[in-house]
């Protein structure tokens, strides 16, 4: 059974920068792609960022393109969110999320991935 564990995450004000990281344990082949989600009170959870772990193609979600960067340590088996030029709307838990190769496509969607993280909770004030 694979454990994702996530970190970082808290409040910022706008136009801030903050970083996720998720580490999974043990090793797994059966992960090629890590995504990360979020949710926000009342709404549905979104696929924000996802990286295809051999060869580390990502895909982002329209909001978040050009101030998100999700990336890899694979020696760690850690994956990272850096979030900048934070905005209110970015409000909501993140989840780290892992699954096969299937996953990673655009959109990568929910019942793809088989593991999960416990969320962080990311605030963004204005």
């Amino acid at each position: 059974q694979v454990q994702l564990v996530e970190s970082g995450g808290g409040s910022v004000e706008a136009g801030g920068s903050l970083r996720l990281s998720c580490t999974g344990s043990p090793y797994s082949t059966l992960i090629s792609c890590m995504a990360w989600f979020r949710q926000a009170p009342g709404k549905e959870r979104e696929g924000v960022a996802a990286i295809y772990t051999i060869g580390g193609h990502t895909y982002y979600s329209d909001s978040v393109k050009g101030r998100f960067t999700i990336s890899q340590n694979s020696r760690e088996n850690t994956k990272y969110l850096q979030m900048d030029s934070l905005k209110p709307e970015d409000t909501a838990m993140y989840y780290c999320a892992a699954g096969p190769s299937g996953a990673c496509k655009w959109p990568f969607v929910r019942p793809d991935f088989t593991y999960w993280g416990q969320g962080a909770q990311v605030t963004v004030s204005s």
